[in-house]
């Protein structure tokens, strides 16, 4: 499993993307800000709820679902905070009212990765 790693400041968590991009295109500029902000605000070690984000213990624990509105679309982006890194697992838009199976198996299984490679 390949992945990027973005090293934080000394005040804050690295971001750990596993899978997807957070680029414009596709995202607007604005989407893609109000992204970066809110993942920022997560390696600061703030806790962000409704409507930005929303738990997703289905997926594992410290698992959020970030909610982003686009120009005509809905983007999510799922991630883990764990102590030393804010963890993406994958972006897509959400096209339906639940998150889909696939994504959430996915996640899983990208963590499960992960954890095994760094021996969490």
């Amino acid at each position: 499993m390949s992945h990027m790693t973005y090293c934080a400041d000394d005040m804050g968590r690295d971001l750990i993307v596993l899978r997807g991009e957070i680029k414009t295109p596709p995202l607007s500029k604005e989407a893609r800000r109000e992204i970066g902000f809110l993942l920022r605000m997560l390696q600061e070690g703030e806790s962000i709820g409704m409507p930005h984000a929303r738990p997703m213990p289905g997926v594992g624990s410290r698992c959020l679902e970030l909610r982003v509105n686009d120009a005509g679309k809905t983007w999510r982006v799922m991630c883990r905070v764990d102590p030393d890194a804010v963890i993406v697992m994958e972006v897509f838009d959400k096209k339906t009212r639940t998150t889909p199976a696939r994504v959430i198996q996915e996640c899983r299984k990208r963590l499960k990765q992960y954890d095994n490679i760094t021996g969490v």
